[in-house]
C-alpha cells in the first residue's frame, strides 16, 4: 500500500480557517507576524514586498507568488522601501473582508489575499515541526484559485461550511508543500520525502506503523548502512528514526483515542505494541497521562 506521509501529517493536523482577507498595503510599512500568532498563507496579487526571517537573507516576493508559513515563528513583512525598524503596524479594517496596512493617504504598493488558520490536532506542535517553517511557490495559479475558494467559503454561512473549509485547507497546504521551495532550508519531512534514499524509509513507516521497525530495517529500506542512514535521517528530517517512529505512533494513537471507536488493545496493535499494558506504559511516558484518561480528557473539551 502506497502512503503519502505529507498528506497524512496535514490531515492529522486538522486545519481550520480563522478567516481570509484581502489586504492592501500603502506607503512605507512594516508588520510583524507575531501580532496574529497563527499559521498564515498568502498570495501576492499586485506589487512586491520583503519577508524578514531571523538568521536568513531577506526574501523578495511579487505578483503570482504564494507563501505558506505553518509555524508561528516571528517574521516581519515590509515594503521594499521599508520604514525604520522601530515602526510596526497592524491592519485596519476597511470593510467586509478588506484591510489596509500603512498610510491612508499614500498610494497602494501591494495587494495580497491573506489567510489565517489553526490546527486542532493535540499534536499540532510536533506535526508542524515536521513541516518546513516557510515555503514559497512561484507562478502556481492553482494555489491562487484554492486560496480564492477558501476565502469565498470563509465569508459564507453555507451548509457543511467547516467540513468544506477543512478539506480545502488540506488540499491547499499539500499543494503548497509539494510545489513550493523550502526557503528556510531547515529539517523537515518534506525534505526527507525529496531525498531519494530517505523517502523509501518514510513511506515504509507510514505504510506500516505497527511493524516492529529497527534502525537496521529502515536503513535497508533506504539501501544505506545503519550509521549513514541514522545520521542522514536525523539531519534531514530533524528527528532520529526511532524518535520519529515513536512520535508518529503516538500521534496516530491520540487520533484513535479521540475517535473512541476502538478498545485499548486494538489501538495498541494498530500502533505497534504487543499488549495494552506496554502501549499504556509508552503512552503515559510520552504524553504524561494514561490512554483512557487522555480519551476522557479530550472528550470533555
Amino acid at each position: 500500500m502506497t502512503v503519502d506521509p505529507l498528506a497524512e501529517i496535514v490531515t492529522l493536523l486538522q486545519p481550520s480557517a480563522s478567516f481570509s482577507k484581502l489586504v492592501e498595503y500603502a506607503g512605507r510599512w512594516r508588520i510583524n507576524r507575531d501580532v496574529e500568532s497563527k499559521p498564515v498563507y498568502f498570495a501576492v496579487l499586485e506589487g512586491q514586498c520583503r519577508i524578514i526571517v531571523a538568521g536568513r537573507p531577506p526574501i523578495i516576493i511579487g505578483v503570482g507568488d504564494f507563501v505558506l508559513s505553518p509555524s508561528t515563528s516571528v517574521q516581519a513583512i515590509e515594503s521594499i522601501d521599508a520604514p525604520p525598524r522601530g515602526i510596526d503596524m497592524v491592519p485596519t479594517e476597511l470593510g467586509e473582508g478588506r484591510y489596509r496596512v500603512g498610510s491612508g493617504q499614500a498610494p497602494v504598493n501591494l495587494r495580497m489575499q491573506v489567510g489565517l488558520c489553526s490546527f486542532a490536532s493535540p499534536d499540532a506542535a510536533l506535526l508542524v515541526s515536521l513541516l518546513p517553517a516557510m515555503v514559497v511557490a512561484r507562478g502556481e495559479p492553482r494555489l491562487a484559485q484554492l486560496l480564492q475558494l477558501v476565502g469565498d467559503e470563509t465569508r459564507q454561512s453555507r451548509p457543511a461550511r467547516e467540513l468544506v473549509l477543512e478539506r480545502l485547507l488540506e488540499v491547499l497546504l499539500i499543494e503548497a508543500l509539494r510545489c513550493g521551495t523550502d526557503l528556510a532550508a531547515g529539517p523537515s519531512v518534506a525534505r526527507g520525502l525529496s531525498d531519494d534514499r530517505l523517502v523509501a524509509a518514510l513511506r515504509a513507516i507510514h505504510a506500516r506503523p505497527a511493524h516492529g521497525w529497527t534502525v537496521a530495517d529502515l536503513a535497508a529500506e533506504a539501501a544505506m548502512s545503519r550509521s549513514a542512514f541514522f545520521a542522514r535521517f536525523s539531519r534531514i528530517v530533524g528527528l532520529p528514526p526511532m524518535e520519529y517512529l515513536l512520535a508518529w505512533r503516538m500521534a496516530l494513537a491520540k487520533r484513535l483515542l479521540c475517535n473512541r471507536e476502538l478498545a485499548i488493545e486494538q489501538i495498541a496493535a494498530q500502533v505497534g505494541y504487543g499488549s495494552a499494558s506496554t502501549f499504556s506504559t509508552a503512552f503515559t511516558r510520552r504524553v504524561g497521562m494514561p490512554p483512557m484518561r487522555y480519551a476522557r480528557t479530550t472528550a470533555a473539551t
